[in-house]
Parts: structure tokens; C-alpha cells; sequence
């Protein structure tokens, strides 16, 4: 009978420690690590008042996308843009084929890798309403310090769709509220070349593996992806942004 009393003391203590330990990383993940991240955005914001002065913008030529495209997993789109007709071509002949006219957008120097380069505002999300820093990069080490973007996609405020992630539940938890946002509310992104904003259009949960969300799109997006649901990677949440106003916006959508 002692020998069982000592097992389950044992057994008892034991599942105690394991509770301690379980809640103190627990703790660790969601309040060390935060304040961890908090500490760190004072140093990234002077980071990227550094990139706003050294960052290099040039004029580059812009032709828009021809009519009449598909959008993966939304369905059949008409691009923004003018299109005249016989443009580049023979304007005097009706049945000419309308083509985009060329414009000039702004582009700025790539960011290095890790650094920080922009600051991304939602008005409606307390947390974000005044400023989140974006990094370059996705990997776990940028996600620490702040949002990450997507390398191989524009940057910010530049025509296609460019992507940006960030942690929901740990590290400063930037995107913990974006379940909350609704179609028209405000996202805007700093950048070097100035304040691009962005309105929500639609918000979707996807597989991981449905990686057609960072593809290419016509005009100019921000996509947002983040962990779904809270304190699970089982899906991802993605907010789907179109420019509506910025140094490129009239360029692009004029």
C-alpha cells in the first residue's frame, strides 16, 4: 500500500511540474516574447526613418496590363487603367486593338534583406493604429521583429500584389485583430516614396499550401496573411487590399 501512495505522489508531483513548465512557456510565447517584440519597435522605426533618407527613387516606365484577365481564386476581373484605342498602333483604324497607354510610376531601391523598411497603419485595429514596422523578409527571424514581407513580391504602393505577413498570437502579435476587419476599412503602408492606402476588399481562410494568394494581380494590392484560427497554424487568413490612393495611384488607375 506505501509502494502505490509513493507512485501516486510521484505520479502527482510529476504532472504538476509538467503543468508549470507547460504554463511558464506558454507565458513565454505570448508575454515574453511580446514585449520582446514591443521593446524592439523604437529601434526599427529609426531603422526605417534611416531607409526613408538613403533609399533611391527613380521614374520608371509603366505599361498596364492588357484587358480582360483571370485573377486566381477570385474569378474574371476587368484591370484597371486607360486603354486607347490603335494606341502604339494606327490610331486611324476603328478595329485597332485597344492598348494600355504608357505611364511613369515611382520606384524605390530594394531594402536589404532583414532590415526594416516601411510602417504598416490599420485605423480600426487598436494595436496598429499607430504603426507597426515592415521587414524584409519572412523568415522566423524577421517575424520576430516585426511584419515580414514577401520577397519575391512588389513592394508596397508598386503594381501587382504585394505580401505581407505577421504573427497572430506571439512576438508583438501585429495581425491578432485582422480577423476584424470589413470590406472598405483603411489599411496604410509607409514606405520610402510615401503613404500608400489601401481599402480592404475581402477577407478569405485558406490552406496553407494555397499559395495563389501571393501571386500576381492587375493594379495594385496588399495582401495580409496570418495564422488561422488563434494559437493554431491549421489555416491561414488572408485580407485582400487594393490601392486607392498614393504616389503611384493616378499612374496606375488613372
Amino acid at each position: 500500500m506505501e509502494v502505490v501512495r509513493r507512485v501516486v505522489r510521484i505520479i502527482g508531483w510529476t504532472s504538476i511540474v509538467a503543468g508549470v513548465l507547460i504554463l511558464g512557456f506558454v507565458a513565454q510565447q505570448l508575454f515574453v516574447t511580446t514585449w520582446f517584440a514591443q521593446q524592439n519597435q523604437e529601434a526599427l522605426v529609426e531603422e526605417v526613418e534611416t531607409h526613408f533618407e538613403a533609399a533611391e527613387i527613380t521614374e520608371v516606365e509603366y505599361t498596364p496590363p492588357a484587358p480582360s484577365t483571370t485573377t486566381p481564386g477570385v474569378g474574371t476581373t476587368q484591370p484597371p487603367g486607360e486603354v486607347t484605342p490603335g494606341a502604339g498602333g494606327s490610331g486611324t483604324d476603328p478595329g485597332a486593338p485597344l492598348v494600355p497607354k504608357k505611364r511613369t510610376i515611382l520606384v524605390e531601391s530594394t531594402p536589404e534583406k532583414h532590415s526594416a523598411f516601411a510602417i504598416i497603419r490599420i485605423p480600426t485595429i487598436d494595436r496598429l493604429k499607430d504603426g507597426w514596422t515592415v521587414v524584409e523578409g519572412v523568415s522566423l527571424r524577421d517575424l520576430k521583429n516585426g511584419a515580414g514581407h514577401m520577397p519575391h513580391t512588389p513592394l508596397p504602393g508598386q503594381p501587382g500584389n504585394a505580401v505581407i505577413s505577421g504573427h497572430r498570437t506571439t512576438y508583438g502579435a501585429p495581425f491578432h485583430e485582422l480577423d476584424t476587419l470589413n470590406p472598405g476599412d483603411i489599411i496604410e503602408v509607409d514606405t520610402a516614396l510615401g503613404t500608400h492606402t489601401y481599402a480592404v476588399r475581402e477577407t478569405i481562410i485558406v490552406r496553407p499550401t494555397e499559395l495563389w494568394v501571393t501571386e500576381p494581380r492587375d493594379g495594385a494590392w496588399l495582401t495580409l496573411t496570418t495564422c488561422h484560427p488563434k494559437f493554431s497554424a491549421r489555416q491561414r487568413l488572408i485580407v485582400f487590399a487594393e490601392l486607392i490612393d498614393g504616389p503611384n495611384w493616378e499612374a496606375i488607375y488613372a
